[in-house]
């Protein structure tokens, strides 16, 4: 395991003080607590609430110490196919050196607590909360917690699809903090995207955004597409849309939606509304 003996001074830092991320804690609710919640699954989705992420749904990971994760989306055949979506939890001192073990999968984390060490081909990166990394399939990786408190961080994984004559893209690092919200059109600012990778950089077959509604802010219209969506909610509360019902969704939430479920989106503050965002760009359907 890396550790702080032997990194060498980090090539980048990110880091963002202003925001909070809501980062489970894992745990288990008392014997007297009622069983109802807001857990669902169904054909078009699934929202997994905070209140179910607990000690006892946690997993281990080959080659890496320190570390439990919680699996909040896997490939599921007639459901949601191209993505898996972790939570990882990392002590200190913990961490791996392999972390990736199945050839051309492609990653981008983003670090929601504490402080944790990246090393992405060659380069070392200090990266904190808000911290955003992409990670190519077929480049070699490795993460440490060297500091005294326990780092939390997700991880989303794709299978890269190549494409003959499209190159493959480019590892980077960045944060929530050094990239400018994108006002959509005709919102007065009020519905917003981070976007960590260019949308007209076709090297790019997934994406993994921020989206920020102020208090009041809406999804106007039911969103029908092709594209799978994880959603989790990192700050503040709202309605969501999902296929032919409204659900109250919070920070801590986890949202699972196959290809063409519809969704919208009411805001409810006090504060912004913001999420991490996966979804499957840029390539032919697969026939």
């Amino acid at each position: 395991m890396t550790t702080s003996d032997n990194l060498p001074e980090p090539a980048a830092t990110s880091t963002n003080a202003s925001r909070s991320y809501y980062t489970p804690s894992g745990g288990l609710p008392p014997q007297t607590q009622l069983l109802t919640d807001r857990a669902v699954f169904t054909a078009a989705y699934a929202v997994i609430p905070k209140g179910v992420m607990s000690d006892i749904v946690t997993s281990n990971l080959p080659f890496w110490s320190g570390t439990r994760a919680w699996i909040l989306s896997r490939p599921l055949t007639g459901f949601a196919e191209t993505f898996s979506q972790y939570i990882v939890e990392v002590q200190p001192g913990g961490g791996s050196d392999k972390p990736e073990t199945q050839a051309g999968v492609q990653s981008v984390i983003f670090v929601t607590k504490g402080e944790l060490h990246l090393m992405l081909a060659g380069a070392y990166h200090t990266l904190s909360a808000g911290g955003y990394a992409y990670i190519p399939a077929g480049t070699h990786w490795s993460i440490a917690n060297t500091s005294a408190e326990v780092a939390s961080f997700h991880w989303v994984r794709k299978r890269y699809i190549a494409v003959d004559g499209i190159a493959h893209p480019d590892p980077f690092v960045t944060s929530d903090q050094e990239v400018a919200p994108t006002p959509m059109p005709d919102t007065n600012g009020v519905w917003a995207t981070t976007r960590f990778a260019d949308p007209d950089d076709m090297r790019h077959d997934m994406h993994v955004n921020i989206v920020t509604f102020q208090p009041g802010g809406v999804i106007p219209f039911a969103e029908t597409h092709v594209m799978e969506h994880g959603l989790y909610v990192l700050e503040g509360k709202a309605v969501y849309r999902l296929n032919d019902e409204w659900v109250e969704v919070e920070a801590g939430d986890y949202m699972w939606l196959r290809a063409f479920c519809p969704q919208a989106c009411y805001a409810g503050g006090p504060g912004p509304f913001r999420y991490l965002l996966y979804k499957d760009v840029n390539r032919h359907m697969r026939l």
